[in-house]
């Protein structure tokens, strides 16, 4: 069974004759010694199927071909040649292994690709962070999260509802928001954490607001104070200013 080739499968004539090349496993060198000039122009049937740039490139590599293959049986007299001219035999055996090297690349390049599609990798922000550091003066952290829970305690059983009614509201606070709050009221002084309540606070409310607190402290935009272990917290702007000497 003849072996057909349609020349719209490669890229272009050194494709193909990489090709013809490694279905007759001989080396790139041995080219003009074997049947490719043959089965190259055998393929030119199916030239005119090709548009007229492409078609064009097939017949001129046929033509070099031809032309190579009449100077190696054709007698003739050794002409002096140029120190450091190609032949045209050198020259197509250079250009096919340049070709054969952009093939080979270009593969483990796809390879590279698939190996790649196969990996998966975390977000920076998906790698543990150090804890945050809050600027504290006066007291812990635990003892401003038992004043928060105090002022949570009360809150609730002033809005406790009576045993017949229950109602579910949705979020009304975000962090976001009630960081912008603080912000603008310490622009102004130093504030007391419960004059940033509403009218009639919510549980909501004040966890988000403490939320938005931490947040604050952690950015170093703002540093509090407690001058009791019941009092309330006194929200100051800025870091705390450390005084001269002290360490």
């Amino acid at each position: 069974m003849a072996y057909i080739i349609q020349l719209k499968q490669f890229e272009g004539p050194l494709d193909l004759l990489l090709h013809l090349i490694s279905r007759a496993q001989i080396d790139i060198c041995d080219i003009f010694i074997s049947e490719i000039t043959e089965q190259y122009l055998a393929a030119m049937g199916d030239v005119a199927s090709l548009d007229m740039d492409t078609a064009s490139e097939f017949l001129a590599m046929a033509a070099t071909l031809l032309e190579i293959k009449s100077r190696a049986l054709l007698p003739r007299p050794p002409e002096p040649e140029e120190e450091g001219e190609e032949t045209p035999e050198q020259a197509l055996i250079r250009r096919l292994t340049e070709y054969k090297l952009y093939k080979e690349s270009a593969g483990q390049m796809k390879d590279f690709e698939k190996a790649a599609q196969s990996v998966f990798s975390k977000l920076p922000e998906e790698y543990p962070l150090p804890p945050p550091t809050y600027q504290l003066d006066g007291l812990t952290m635990e003892g401003l999260v038992a004043a928060i829970e105090r002022i949570l305690a009360r809150i609730e059983l002033k809005n406790a509802p009576g045993p017949s009614v229950r109602s579910i509201e949705r979020d009304s606070y975000s962090i976001e928001e009630c960081v912008v709050r603080i912000a603008q009221r310490i622009k102004k002084g130093p504030a007391y954490f419960t004059e940033l309540f509403s009218d009639s606070p919510c549980r909501d409310e004040v966890i988000t607001l403490f939320m938005a607190l931490l947040e604050l402290l952690r950015l170093g935009r703002l540093h509090i104070e407690q001058a009791h272990v019941f009092d309330d917290i006194l929200l100051l702007p800025g870091r705390r200013e450390i005084p001269s000497g002290a360490s």
